[in-house]
């Protein structure tokens, strides 16, 4: 069992900068990839950026790519979205997961890849 917390979000301006943050527990971290996901309301779950357990990888949304970036620090389990330029179609209830042991670097854009959720942060951008 691995347990996610999601901290960070907030409202924030157009143009603004925030930085989530995903704490981890339980199982050992380092054999996670990690992924962040969104959902708008009334819309589906939608994949932000992945990255590997060794942190050798990165894979990103094309929506986000270039503004967001995600990173790990496996010493203290912990994963970070860091957002820059957002968006007011940034804003959305944002998820970190953890993916299951079997999925394959291909499949980590999607849900289905993840075994475990957190509760989500609210992430509100103004125009």
């Amino acid at each position: 069992q691995v347990r996610l917390e999601e901290s960070g979000g907030g409202l924030v301006q157009a143009g603004a900068s925030q930085r989530l943050s995903c704490a981890a527990s339980g199982r050992t971290f380092t054999l996670y990839d990690m992924g962040w996901f969104r959902q708008a309301p009334g819309k589906e779950r939608d994949f932000v950026a992945a990255i590997t357990a060794t942190g050798s990888s990165t894979y990103y949304a094309d929506s986000v790519r270039g503004r967001f970036t995600i990173s790990r620090d496996n010493a203290k389990d912990t994963v970070d979205l860091q957002m820059n330029s957002l968006k007011p179609e940034d804003t959305a209830v944002y998820y970190c997961a953890a993916a299951q042991l079997t999925a394959s670097s291909g499949s980590l854009n999607s849900p289905f890849a993840y075994a475990y959720w957190g509760q989500g942060t609210q992430v509100t951008v103004s125009s």
